[in-house]
């Protein structure tokens, strides 16, 4: 069983997941309203380029997300993203990189249950923690 975060945005979905590819080094699939066949219509109103889904896999869970046809262009409230790096380093590599055009609210440090931990707003208004297992914690090691 798994979780996989799906996150809604108001027309720069698939810039978001060009962002989020170039963070994580991994390729996003993306399917905008443009892709779909004709006589199909999931997204009533959306133009071409807005995306149906995209996703990218982080090793078996998956980030993924579709702009919001209503338009709502509100900030994401009552959820944030916690991604689990392998390491510190790791963990503030992919901070810096998640908060490049965000706001950081917390920045990386050590706290009782993680070696590092920080939260941060990316540029497209996703709330973001990330963190790494403690070294002698067994999921870390799998």
């Amino acid at each position: 069983m798994s979780f996989n975060p799906y996150l809604f945005f108001s027309g720069d979905c698939q810039q978001a997941f060009a962002f989020y590819s170039r963070v994580f080094g991994v390729d996003a699939q993306v399917m905008t309203a443009g892709d779909v066949p004709d006589g199909m219509d999931p997204m009533s109103g959306a133009e071409p380029h807005h995306v149906m889904h995209a996703s990218i896999d982080l090793g078996g869970s998956y980030l993924m997300g579709s702009d919001d046809p209503t338009g709502d262009t509100g900030p994401k409230r009552g959820i944030a993203v916690s991604y689990t790096a392998p390491d510190p380093a790791a963990a503030q590599v992919t901070f810096d990189n998640l908060a490049e055009g965000g706001t950081i609210t917390l920045p990386v440090s050590a706290t009782f249950w993680s070696p590092a931990f920080g939260m941060l707003i990316d540029r497209f208004g996703v709330s973001w923690m990330v963190d790494t297992y403690p070294a002698e914690d067994p999921a870390a090691t799998g």
